[in-house]
């Protein structure tokens, strides 16, 4: 039994071995290709060279929910607090966590000072709430 473990970790060895010199492999032709590409774009004329950007890798558009869990922790306090009327600074936590954003209560708070600054929040009594409806909007919520 262990003799077959053995082959298996063997073959295993082997191919991710096979692997690895495969991607060298490719790693080097992309670097020969970049250098051509370079050495052309230096022999055309300037006014031939491609006006337009390179080619992007198109992204894959994301699921709505994935989208919304990357949004500012910003702008998901401003959620909360939309939501909640006033709180204070663990629920604010909490219920961002809620919401599927992994988010620690330091950041909460760091942002949370942010807002303060700049008007868009007002704590009294260790609870949290929105300034004004008007300037969460301009904000962005």
């Amino acid at each position: 039994m262990a003799r077959g473990h053995s082959q298996t970790k063997q073959a295993a060895q082997k191919s991710l071995t096979q692997i690895r010199a495969q991607i060298a492999e490719l790693e080097t032709k992309i670097a020969n290709l970049r250098i051509a590409e370079r050495e052309v774009e230096a022999l055309e004329p300037a006014s031939q060279r491609r006006a337009t950007p390179k080619a992007k890798v198109a992204q894959k558009p994301k699921p709505e929910s994935v989208a919304k869990t990357q949004q500012t922790v910003g702008d998901a306090i401003i959620e909360v607090l939309g939501r909640n009327a006033s709180l204070p600074l663990a629920d604010i936590a909490e219920e961002i966590s809620k919401a599927g954003r992994d988010v620690r209560i330091g950041t909460v708070s760091t942002t949370l000072g942010r807002l303060q600054s700049r008007g868009i929040v007002k704590s009294g009594g260790g609870i949290w709430k929105l300034a004004k409806a008007s300037r969460a909007k301009r904000a962005g919520a």
